[in-house]
């Protein structure tokens, strides 16, 4: 059983992991789903070139915030009083998850569309580097409120769908007024790779791996029962 009472069958971390890898997909996948919306009304409208390096800007470090929040709680409330570890852990797990799933895998898929899309021109954007005055700040930010109450369920939903918008942010970044349909279709399957596997693994895998097994983790859309306690 989890804290607040949802039944939980516990068979080791594998079970956990793909528990909540399934649990999480179709959110995932409408979250995905915005993407083309939002994709088509910059190509379209159309909206300046300049307004989706800007929305990365914003998206990405907030992206961040998040995640460290959510991967910092989940240590918090599965027992790890361990300070130094819990730091370390929520940075890497937010900081480099969020590089991987906004930025690395968004780079990787405009390599392939720019194969056959001549719209396409791919160029990597590391909000750790060129945004480092707010990505790491907002990282040690969301530790420290974890650290101060552990809470799971909003940080989780906004991680997910931030990382959706910073990963769009990223891929239209690349195009150059306008994209073949092939590429827009491709969109919300990219956008789902590039979210599902990257933030439940920041927000639920990477800190399973450290927490230890001495206490169930609560779910992530459920409310924490006595996060103001830790």
């Amino acid at each position: 059983m989890h804290d607040g009472g949802t039944p939980h069958h516990d068979n080791g971390l594998l079970g956990e992991i793909s528990h909540e890898l399934r649990h999480h997909a179709p959110f995932t996948f409408l979250g995905a789903l915005t993407g083309i919306v939002i994709a088509l009304t910059f190509v379209y409208l159309p909206l300046p070139k300049g307004a989706s390096r800007v929305l990365f800007s914003i998206f990405h470090p907030t992206h961040v915030f998040f995640s460290a929040l959510a991967t910092t709680a989940m240590l918090r409330l599965r027992g790890n009083r361990n300070l130094l570890a819990t730091v370390a852990i929520g940075y890497v797990g937010s900081v480099g998850l969020a590089a991987l799933s906004d930025s690395i895998i968004p780079y990787l898929s405009e390599l392939f569309l720019a194969r056959y899309d001549a719209h396409v021109e791919a160029h990597i954007h590391l909000g750790f580097i060129e945004e480092w005055y707010l990505v790491h700040p907002l990282a040690l930010a969301g530790i420290a409120v974890a650290c101060w109450r552990p809470h799971t369920k909003s940080p989780h939903t906004a991680h997910v769908l931030l990382s959706t918008w910073a990963s769009l942010s990223h891929i239209l970044m690349s195009l150059n007024q306008g994209a073949d349909p092939m590429t827009f279709a491709l969109i919300p399957v990219i956008l789902f790779l590039a979210v599902w596997a990257p933030c439940c693994t920041s927000d639920i895998i990477f800190p399973l791996l450290f927490a230890g097994r001495h206490k169930s983790p609560p779910h992530p859309d459920q409310e924490d029962q006595g996060a103001a306690d830790d």
